[in-house]
C-alpha cells in the first residue's frame, strides 16, 4: 500500500520532504517513520532517542490530525495515508 511521509523544517533538510513508500499491510506508524528516517543517521537521531522512542518535541500528524507520539506504535497506517513529522515550531 502507498503511504506518503512529509518531513518539515530541520527534518526535511536531513531526510527530504515528500517521500512515497510502499508499506506492508498492518505497518505501524512508528515503524514506518523509523524505516524512512533510518536512511540518514542524523535524521533518525533528530527524531528518535537512543531507546527508539520519538523525542518529546516531535509532532506527528496522520491525515491532518495530530497523533500523540506515545500512541504511534499502536497506530496502523492505511493505503493513501499522509504522515507529517514536524520538529518544534516557534514563531514570532
Amino acid at each position: 500500500m502507498t503511504v506518503r511521509i512529509r518531513f518539515f523544517a530541520r527534518f526535511r533538510e536531513l531526510l527530504g520532504t515528500d517521500i512515497v513508500v510502499d508499506a506492508p499491510k498492518n505497518k505501524g506508524l512508528s515503524d514506518l517513520v523509523k524505516d524512512v528516517a533510518g536512511k540518514n543517521q542524523e535524521g533518525y537521531d533528530a527524531i528518535f532517542d537512543e531507546k527508539g522512542a520519538f523525542r518529546e518535541y516531535v509532532i506527528l500528524m496522520q491525515n491532518g490530525k495530530r497523533v500523540e507520539t506515545s500512541d504511534a506504535p499502536a497506530i496502523r497506517v492505511a493505503e493513501g495515508d499522509e504522515i507529517a513529522v514536524f520538529p518544534p515550531v516557534a514563531g514570532g
